[in-house]
């Protein structure tokens, strides 16, 4: 058997967007400081996915349009001829998760 993923709101280019990061940040979670280095985003474009997919049958991407730090246009683009479930309105943490979270466990063999 194949192994499956479930992609939620996927980064296409994160070292592209995560560059204007680079410097002193604070976790979102706990106001902690930490040093997000120039390096990362290297190390973020080496771990870069090949543009086109092998085995789109594999990839279920759950996608909102709502999302207010990624472009859905561009998520529905790199994973074309993947399992798409576009979310009209959400959030970048698809917050009302739970209500695809059957859908989510059926594709992974797992409900």
């Amino acid at each position: 058997a194949s192994s499956r993923a479930v992609l939620l709101n996927p980064a296409v280019e994160p070292g592209r967007d995560l560059a204007a990061a680079v410097g002193e940040s604070r976790a979102w979670h706990s106001d902690e400081p930490f040093l997000f280095r120039p390096e990362y985003i290297d190390e973020l474009r080496d771990l870069a996915p090949p543009a086109k997919l092998t085995r789109p049958e594999r990839y279920f991407a759950v996608i909102a349009k709502g999302d207010e730090v990624l472009s859905w246009r561009e998520m529905i683009a790199r994973y074309a001829g993947c399992r798409i479930r576009l979310l009209e309105g959400s959030d970048h943490a698809i917050g009302e998760f739970e209500r695809y979270l059957p859908e989510t466990m059926a594709f992974l063999g797992l409900a």
